[in-house]
Parts: structure tokens; C-alpha cells; sequence
């Protein structure tokens, strides 16, 4: 082994964390630039072995959130909104030749970075690692090809004939494949096809100039395919043998259209496009990048192809420049799409594997969630019901198995929380009781009474001892509840109740009273987000549920994803965060009631700020049509889904500002 080999060895290699963050640092820097990663490596050494920095020890790639921090001065997007289309084509028309940049200007891939449609192509070409293969093949043609002739533009032709020599991968099969995914997945940017439309109206020379190894009739392709409009001319640089990057694609366009005209580029390269368009003198207009902004936004510990889609697909969403929305707006599109994406898929799976003949979505939870299901899958809509249910109703409807349930809810829950008897009794719908349990106790309670721990044993004992009476209170809302179901579970033999979670009291309840009251002979099965958590006082509430599969859960249980089970806490509020992405404007279900031999649905009011629910909606529907407009495939999500609630836990103002956020829309919306 060499000296330099031992250097390297001792001051990158020895400890896995300098290793890993100094790769990665040297892997953005290019040229003399990379001199710079040495000073860096030097940093990374001293504060490992002088300042006995023990994170250094890991490496950075198990904890990529670490650092993060959200934006909280406003909605993300307002941070890249751009000036309107139409104002913009009017400042570029001041120019006799406009030029474009493609990738990552005119046309975005749903990928927060370019080459991990490579993991599409390896995907259908079965073969493993492909997606790093093809960056070391490129660049390996790029080397050769400037071994030869003095320059690093290579064409996709060149690419494959070396891919195809070092992998065994036919060329023709491979181009193909390639070429087929860059079809499928790019689309148009919203904001510059706005711009080109707008632009047309001048009626001025309109080019692409691109650093590229695809063809210039394969850009065409893919602009055509998205809409845009033929371009004057295509200027390529694998083509002419020279780059925008070294000024030579600039001069051939000058060449091409005259030296004594008036030249404008757009692009999103700090260098190649605007660096250098100005030297060679073009009027730079730059354009962010969408995915190396938004990326200081985005949860990253996620599986390496469903992350790049959610960060491609939300940093395109936000931050091409063309609209400005809410935060509850974003908060619905960031947090709640792959949330619900992955839940309806997870439903959908179990649906079809179980063979099951009904889907219950449970009020009012289930409302967003029945409306993603029926775009995602929407042969299944005769199969999908929105349904109404909810734990009020059940603890009443079932009492009379679920006793310990019905006094817990309504009883010890409510202790020393400045509860009066009046409200606890009406709340139990046993109002005609309340003076005859206050004469049972020879003026110790009265209707004013506190419910406290000291005399809730006494409402109780009261209770028990006219349970018979109790229950006869909740006869019409049984009748009135099989005249709904009775209709919706005609025919089905096992159906599933979708909820967000925790205890699945809700499934299991329902499950009970169909069977054991109403006597409808159909296997109810419980389908959650998430369940209780290690956090919870009652952690075991569903295992038996759980473990004979009368529940399931998507995100965790103990059995399931259990880093995830110890790290959820409702006491952070994180139950609070799903459930409000589920959240419906209705209001609450109350019960099912007889009014003239006919049903009567009773709901609480409409939540006040009902606007918040439809925004944070609208994002999570907005979301689901991007992936599905998109094309784009989805595998198991449970864990990515859940990133970005880990992200938000970092402990930094930014993140706690984002916290308050959230807690002051619950507070907003009266969850």
C-alpha cells in the first residue's frame, strides 16, 4: 500500500462518519473546487479526534433529517413565487433570440434527482444496481470520449455501446427502455408553458440550447409530447461536440442566427447557464432549480425510489413559481398526500387479497380517505361506502357488552375537568335519570355537581343499579341504526371499517353490533393508520385485535414497524397531526334516531374554520392527482409516509415554529 493510500485510509476511511460526509460533500464539487473537500476532510478530522465529536462516528446517511428545518415565516411556496408568465415573456421579448434550457427548466422529472429514473429503467430491465451502473458507464464514455477527441460531449448511442460491452445488457433492449421511461416520466413545467405561450405572442426566435446526450430530434420528442411548441432551432451539445458549460453552444448559436442580434437565455445551472451565458453575451435570466431549493425542505430518510418521488413531485407542486398557496393548503399536499396514497393502497391490497365484499369508510375520518380510494381505484366505487359511525355512538349502541367502555368514556375521562352532572347525564342522553340519582343520595349531589374522582364511583353505582333502564334509552338508536346498515351491508358477508386509528374501537364495536344485535351475519375487520403506541397508558388495548387479525394496521404496531410504534407519542400531539389530515368539515356523528317511524341522522355542528379542513383537502386530492397524472407507480409506503412527522421533531425553532403552526390550526379547527 502507497503513502497516499494510507493517508487516505487513516483520514477518510478509518471512521465511517467522516467517510460518509465527506463523500458526499466532494460529490457536489467538481474541478478545483474539489480542492475544497480537503479542507473540509481536515474540519471533519479535528472535530473527531481533538473536539471528540461522537456523532461523527456514525454515518450521515442514517440520519439525513438530523439538520433540517421547515419553513414557518409563511407558505413554502411563496419563497419561489415568480413574477406572472405573462410579465416575464414580456421582459424576454425585449430580445431578439431567446434561448432555453430543458432539464430542470422547461421539463421536470418526478424525481428530486435526475438520474434516479435510472431506477425505473433497472426496474424493467431486472437488473440489480443498475441505477449507479449507469452514472459509472456515462461517465466512462465521457472519459473516453475525451481521450479521443478533446471533449466530454457524448451521445446516448455512445453511452449504451459502452453500458452494453461492461453489463451484457443488449443495446437496443436497453436504449429503449430508457428512451420509454424519459417519455413517460417528464413533464411540462406549469410555470414556462405559460411563459412560451405568452411568449409566442411576440413572435420572436424561440431556441433550445442544452447540454444533453439525447438527440436533437428526441428533445423535440419530448417537447412536443408536453406540449410545447416547435422551437426555431435545437442546439444540442453532444451533437456539435461542445457545451454550454464551455462556452462553445453559445457561440455556435451566435453564429447561427447572427452576432449583431440580441440574445437572451433562461436556465436553472448557476455555471452553465448563467455564468457562462453571460460571457459569452447572452442576458442570463435564471431559473431555481425546484429540487435543489426544495430539498432543504423535504424528509430524505425515506426508500430511495418512493423519496425521490414525493420530493420530486412536491418540489415541482411548490416550487416552480407559478402559484402561491396556504400553509394549511401545503400542509394537506407535503404531509397528508403520500399518507393517504399509501393508506388507500394498503386498503386496497387487503381488499383484494381478503376478498372482501365492502368497504366502510367511518365518519368522519374516512371522508378524504373514500374520496382518494374511489379516484385511485375507480372500478371499486360501487364497492366503497362512506358510512357514518363514530365512538359516540358506539358506546352508547354497544353498553350492554362494552359496559367498562361506556363508564370510562363517559365517567372517568371526565373527572376534575369542571364537568356538571347536568352536562355528564346529557351527554349520556339519560337526562329524565339525573333527579332520581340525586335523591338516591339524600342531597350529596346535585345537578351543579363537579364530577370528580370522588363522587364518580357514586354516578356509577347509581347507573349499575338501573343498567336495564340505562340501556332501554339507547333501544330507538339500535332500531335506527340496522335500518341504515341494514341497506349498506346487504349481500356482504365480510366487509372492512377504515378508521385512523388507535384502539380500533370503532371496527370492533360495530363488528359486535352488527353480529350479536342486529344479527346481519357479516364479518366487520378493522382497518387503521396507526394504533396505540408504546407511549400510550394502554399500550395492549388491541393486541388480541391485532394478533387474530380482527384489526390491522398500516403505519405500526407492535408487530409492525415497531421503531416507528415507540417513536409515535400521542403526547406530541402526533395523533393530532394524522387525524387532522383526515379531517372532515361535517360535523361529528352524533347517533341514528326514529322520528316517525323514518331515520334520522343527527350530526353535530359543522367544525368552525370548516375553510381549514378544505384546504388541507384540497392538497392531499391535488397530490393524489399529480402521482396519478404522473403515471407513477407506488410500492410499500407505511415508513416513507411517515417521514416527514419525524422530520418535524427536530429539535430546532424552525421545526417547534411548525409545531405551533399545527397546534394552533387544532385549536382552529376544534379537533
Amino acid at each position: 500500500m502507497g503513502m497516499n493510500e494510507k493517508i487516505y485510509g487513516t483520514l477518510v476511511n478509518r471512521v465511517p462518519g467522516i467517510r460518509s460526509r465527506y463523500h458526499k460533500y466532494r460529490d457536489k464539487l467538481s474541478g478545483a473546487g474539489r480542492l475544497k473537500a480537503w479542507g473540509y476532510l481536515m474540519k471533519l478530522n479535528a472535530q473527531y479526534y481533538i473536539f471528540r465529536d461522537q456523532e461523527l462516528k456514525e454515518p450521515a446517511e442514517l440520519y439525513p433529517d438530523k439538520d433540517k428545518k421547515l419553513y414557518t415565516k409563511g407558505s413554502e411556496s411563496s419563497l419561489s413565487k415568480r413574477e406572472a408568465p405573462a410579465a416575464f415573456a414580456k421582459k424576454l421579448a425585449e430580445y431578439d433570440v431567446i434561448s432555453f434550457d430543458v432539464f430542470d427548466t422547461l421539463i421536470l422529472r418526478p424525481f428530486s434527482k435526475p438520474t434516479d429514473l435510472f431506477f425505473m429503467v433497472g426496474s424493467e430491465l431486472g437488473y440489480l444496481d443498475f441505477e449507479r451502473i449507469r452514472q459509472e458507464m456515462e461517465w466512462k464514455a465521457r472519459e473516453k470520449k475525451h481521450k479521443a477527441e478533446g471533449h466530454y460531449e457524448v451521445t446516448y448511442d455512445e453511452i449504451w455501446e459502452m453500458i452494453s460491452k461492461e453489463t451484457g445488457i443488449p443495446k437496443d433492449t436497453g436504449m429503449t427502455s430508457e428512451w420509454n421511461n424519459e417519455k413517460k416520466y417528464c413533464f411540462a413545467n406549469p410555470y414556462f408553458s405559460e411563459v412560451i405561450k405568452e411568449l409566442q405572442k411576440y413572435h420572436k426566435k424561440m431556441v433550445i440550447t442544452s447540454d444533453m446526450y439525447l438527440s436533437k430530434e428526441q428533445i423535440k420528442t419530448l417537447l412536443d409530447k408536453n406540449g410545447y411548441p416547435n422551437f426555431d432551432d435545437y442546439f444540442v451539445s453532444c451533437e456539435y461536440g461542445t457545451s454550454k458549460g464551455t462556452g462553445g453552444l453559445y457561440h455556435i448559436v451566435k453564429k447561427t442566427f447572427g452576432e449583431n442580434l440580441t440574445y437572451a437565455h433562461v436556465g436553472d445551472n448557476a455555471y452553465s447557464d448563467q455564468r457562462k451565458a453571460e460571457e459569452n453575451g447572452f442576458k442570463s435570466f435564471p431559473y431555481r432549480n425546484v429540487n435543489e431549493f426544495g430539498n432543504q425542505f423535504r424528509a430524505e430518510d425515506m426508500s430511495a425510489i418512493t423519496g425521490s418521488m414525493y420530493r420530486g413531485i412536491v418540489n415541482a407542486h411548490l416550487h416552480n413559481g407559478l402559484n402561491e398557496y396556504s400553509m394549511e393548503y401545503e400542509f394537506g399536499f407535503v404531509y397528508g398526500g403520500l399518507f393517504v396514497l399509501g393508506y388507500c393502497q394498503f386498503i386496497h391490497e387487503y381488499v383484494q387479497t381478503h376478498h372482501i365484499d365492502k368497504i366502510l369508510f367511518l365518519a368522519r375520518d374516512g371522508d378524504i380517505l373514500n374520496q382518494v380510494y374511489q379516484k385511485l381505484y375507480p372500478e371499486e366505487a360501487d364497492h366503497c361506502a362512506y358510512v357514518y359511525w363514530s365512538r359516540l355512538a358506539a358506546t352508547k349502541m354497544a353498553a350492554s357488552y362494552f359496559k367498562y367502555d361506556y363508564f370510562r368514556r363517559f365517567l372517568f375521562h371526565k373527572v376534575n375537568q369542571g364537568y356538571t352532572l347536568e352536562k355528564i347525564f346529557a351527554s349520556m342522553e339519560l337526562e329524565d335519570m339525573l333527579e332520581d340519582c340525586v335523591q338516591n343520595y339524600g342531597g350529596k349531589l346535585n345537578a351543579e355537581t363537579i364530577l370528580t374522582d370522588k363522587n364518580a364511583e357514586m354516578v356509577k353505582a347509581y347507573l349499575m343499579d338501573h343498567w336495564e333502564q340505562v340501556l332501554a334509552h339507547y333501544d330507538e338508536q339500535l332500531e335506527a341504526g340496522k335500518m341504515y346498515y341494514a341497506p349498506i351491508l346487504e349481500g356482504c358477508k365480510k366487509v372492512v371499517a377504515v378508521d385512523v386509528g388507535w384502539a380500533g374501537s370503532g371496527a370492533v364495536t360495530l363488528d359486535y353490533i352488527v353480529n350479536h344485535i342486529w344479527h346481519l351475519d357479516c364479518e366487520v375487520i378493522g382497518l387503521l393508520a396507526g394504533t396505540n403506541s408504546a407511549h400510550n397508558a394502554e399500550p395492549n388495548t388491541s393486541e388480541a385485535q391485532l394478533w387474530n387479525g380482527k384489526l390491522v394496521s398500516y403505519l405500526f404496531s407492535q408487530g409492525h414497524n415497531r421503531e416507528m410504534w415507540k417513536f409515535h407519542d400521542p403526547n406530541k400531539n402526533h395523533n393530532l397531526y394524522w387525524e387532522m389530515l383526515l379531517a372532515s368539515p361535517t360535523g361529528s356523528f352524533r347517533g341514528f334516531y326514529c322520528r316517525n317511524s323514518k331515520l334520522k341522522i343527527i350530526l353535530k355542528d359543522k367544525k368552525k374554520n370548516e375553510n381549514e379542513f378544505y384546504k388541507i383537502q384540497r392538497g392531499i386530492l391535488d397530490f393524489i392527482y399529480q402521482w396519478i397524472k404522473k403515471k407513477l407507480d407506488i410500492g410499500s409506503v407505511s415508513a416513507d409516509a411517515y417521514a416527514s412527522i419525524f422530520l418535524m421533531e427536530n429539535d430546532s425553532f424552525e421545526c417547534n415554529q411548525y409545531k405551533k403552526f399545527l397546534e394552533n390550526l387544532v385549536d382552529n379547527i376544534n379537533i
